[in-house]
């Protein structure tokens, strides 16, 4: 297996000296992912699923951080799926994480409904009416509900979710209204929200929500998290995320 292609780059991940590999042309995952592998929480012996991996970013860190059993992980786009698995395999992950090129609409040809104990996802934030559309396919389809929409993951989440299973997700605060809607249309019940500001002093823009599938009503809302000090630097908080 051949470990870098063009335009290719290896970056440290700064856990269990764990390491990813990523194009420098396509969509490399941002602090979003990272706040979200932070964020989601499994058990020991869980069923890990994410949607919409990408170069894998989330699995990769939340084996380190978690005690999961098995991750799995489906991604539309190809390249990103080969790297995903060359990350894998660089990091001595195969026999914990799997990687696959696959549709989340096509998602019950190859995994049982009811079989996963949390789903996690960093979906495209962009609805087809809102945003520019990056001329690099790539980008474009990681930012814009190209190929999949909100509804299409949260269905399908909601079907392979065991009873209590949770699902977490990291999106942006102006489809919040959206995203509760939907979560709800499809027995999701949100359970625990978090704003991310930039700054002190900016508005949020990442929100992570925990849901739960058939959860009884009752939310949390968290103390916001902010980025970045008056310096300019990771706070204490994200540091810690990052780095310990």
């Amino acid at each position: 297996m051949n470990i870098l292609k063009e335009n290719e780059r290896i970056d440290e991940l700064h856990r269990n000296n764990y390491v990813i590999i990523q194009d420098v042309k396509r969509f490399c995952f941002g602090i979003d992912a990272v706040l979200l592998s932070d964020f989601a929480k499994a058990k020991k012996n869980d069923i890990v699923f994410d949607i919409g991996t990408g170069t894998g970013i989330i699995p990769i860190l939340m084996s380190a951080k978690t005690e999961a059993k098995k991750f799995f992980a489906i991604d539309i786009q190809k390249e990103s799926v080969d790297m995903a698995k060359r990350s894998v395999e660089l990091n001595k992950l195969n026999d914990k994480i799997e990687v696959f090129h696959l549709d989340i609409k096509n998602v019950f040809d190859k995994f049982e409904k009811n079989s996963v104990n949390v789903i996690t996802s960093n979906p495209p934030y962009m609805n087809m009416g809102g945003g520019i559309i990056n001329e690099y396919d790539a980008k474009a389809i990681a930012r814009h509900e190209i190929f999949c929409t909100l509804e299409d993951i949260v269905k399908a989440t909601s079907l392979l979710l065991k009873p209590n299973g949770k699902f977490y997700m990291v999106h942006r605060p102006n489809r919040l209204c959206d995203i509760i809607c939907t979560l709800r249309q499809y027995k999701l019940e949100p359970k625990t929200i978090r704003f991310v500001q930039p700054y002190k002093n900016k508005e949020p823009n990442i929100v992570l929500i925990e849901s739960v599938k058939n959860g009884k009503v009752l939310l949390k809302v968290l103390p916001n998290l902010i980025v970045y000090n008056e310096n300019r630097q990771y706070t204490d908080e994200v540091n810690k995320i990052y780095y310990h």
